[in-house]
């Protein structure tokens, strides 16, 4: 019997009411596990009043109780990390290890949000003039949004709803239809945690889901991962309604090989980089950029690691790589390999036509690694979201910095080489928002700020760290002048009371 995945309003889950339901495949089989159920405006409508009645008393909760809210479902996601996983797997495909490892990357953000206390320290200055007094404060929005991606169905919201609500927002999430269980199962481990009625709300659906959060006038702010093309139509359509948006869109991330860099070393990184999730994240590095005599021996020696991963079922322990999450999408991720000859690329491995025994209905895709790609071709210029690798030629350090700042996308890059001066010079004159010294994946750790630069963000606020405090709260000063008791109409003894 196929699974039904409803909307979670107010504590609860509720049955989806529009008679609209999206498939949810197993990538590795290409069967139809799940249904979910796509909502209305009215039941997006619903989610909003539900957190806005919520935040009523939320708002005012004390940061000591919604510190040990947090803790508790700190406990509880570490004790089910692995029933997260297994969901992740069966609807994103992606093998457990990779599954295990986004759910604890979410958890360190849920730690920071159970210290969330030193980041709303406020400030106060004494005696700016006669006995005043100048304090600064920061104070929760009300009910924020976040709607997020497939391909992180558990880390992504957890980038964004601990901040919020430690902050003392309330939180309505539209995550991915395309594998949705995992939003239920942590809205489940909140509740059990002793997160109040409406503080948490799931919707589940399309663009009218979408939609309605980007118009609804009790939303006070929207964060959203995605493609570029999306983030930038979130940011202009939520910011027009007088919203704050943090928008994170597209990525085509670069890694700069200097001649001296440690080849071993650099081609281990960009195999796992590259490959990794099947290529499905917005990390991933797709573009590698060889400078001068190494570009030969670094594209064997990639060739050799990439030759070895192992592709199966997210299930299987052995498997190192699983499918990708739709057909659609597997489809398009091979046409930039089937085209790539003719746009001049050198195909070294072309895996479009992989498939695993067993498995044929699967969402497959093998290893592809294309070398001396020109800029022109689409399988450079285009977010690919899959196993892909492109490889491409420069003689010099500043011909491959100009490559990379010529590149709309700023997400993540990174350097490798044994040179400090170099490496300290390519983190200064690079346009990106991360960079990784001999670090092909620089996700930055839950207290620093996640984001990138140009067509990768839309807004002013990245995502968690300090960031995230500041941009799920809005500064307030207050100028204080207090009379000293001694001047007032009779004077007042501040001394002890006489007794005689």
């Amino acid at each position: 019997m196929t699974k039904i995945v409803n909307h979670w309003i107010g504590g609860k889950t509720v049955e989806g009411a529009s008679g609209t339901y999206g498939p949810v495949t197993d990538p590795a089989t290409g069967a139809v596990t799940t249904n979910v159920a796509f909502a209305t405006v009215d039941e997006v409508d619903a989610a909003v009043a539900a957190a806005k009645d919520a935040y009523a008393t939320w708002g005012k909760t004390s940061l000591a109780k919604r510190s040990t809210i947090l803790f508790k479902f700190r406990a509880l996601l570490d004790a089910n990390r692995d029933a997260i996983a297994e969901l992740i797997t069966a609807e994103h495909g992606k093998v457990h290890s990779d599954a295990l490892g986004e759910v604890a990357r979410g958890l360190e953000i849920v730690e920071l949000a159970c210290g969330i206390t030193v980041q709303l320290k406020g400030e106060l200055s004494t005696e700016v003039a006669s006995r005043v007094d100048v304090s600064s404060i920061r104070q929760p929005l009300g009910v924020v949004a976040g709607i997020t991606p497939f391909n992180f169905p558990a880390m992504v919201p957890m980038w964004m709803f601990p901040i919020a609500i430690a902050c003392g927002n309330t939180f309505v999430l539209k995550p991915s239809e395309k594998d949705p269980s995992a939003a239920m199962k942590i809205a489940e481990l909140l509740s059990e945690a002793g997160l109040p009625d409406g503080v948490f709300n799931v919707v589940h659906g399309d663009k009218v889901a979408v939609d309605r959060l980007l118009d609804h006038p009790d939303v006070k702010a929207v964060s959203f991962v995605g493609s570029t093309p999306i983030a930038r139509y979130i940011h202009t359509t939520a910011s027009a309604n007088g919203k704050r948006v943090q928008a994170l869109g597209g990525a085509k991330n670069h890694m700069l090989v200097l001649p001296d860099a440690d080849l071993d070393s650099a081609a281990d990184a960009a195999v796992s980089a590259a490959y990794g999730s099947a290529g499905e994240r917005c990390m991933a590095i797709s573009a590698v950029v060889a400078v001068g005599a190494i570009g030969d021996e670094l594209v064997d020696k990639i060739r050799e690691r990439a030759e070895k991963i192992k592709i199966g079922p997210g299930n299987d322990p052995t498997s190192e790589m699983g499918p990708l999450i739709t057909k659609v999408h597997r489809d398009k991720v091979a046409s930039y390999v089937t085209g790539a000859a003719a746009e001049g690329s050198e195909v070294i491995l072309d895996g479009s036509g992989f498939t695993v025994e067993g498995f044929e209905d699967g969402h497959w895709i093998g290893i592809s690694l294309l070398d001396k790609v020109p800029t022109t071709a689409k399988a450079y210029q285009d977010e690919i979201f899959g196993p892909v690798l492109t490889v491409l030629r420069v003689d010099t350090y500043e011909e491959g910095l100009a490559l990379i700042n010529a590149s709309p996308f700023g997400n993540g890059t990174a350097i490798f080489t044994r040179d400090g001066g170099a490496a300290r010079r390519f983190q200064l004159e690079v346009e990106a928002g991360m960079v990784g010294v001999n670090v092909p994946i620089p996700v930055p750790v839950g207290y620093h700020s996640f984001g990138g630069w140009k067509d990768s963000l839309f807004g002013d606020h990245h995502i968690y760290g300090n960031d995230g405090t500041h941009f799920y709260t809005r500064g307030k000063v207050v100028t204080t002048r207090w009379p000293d008791p001694a001047d007032g109409p009779s004077g007042v003894d501040l001394g002890f009371p006489r007794n005689h």
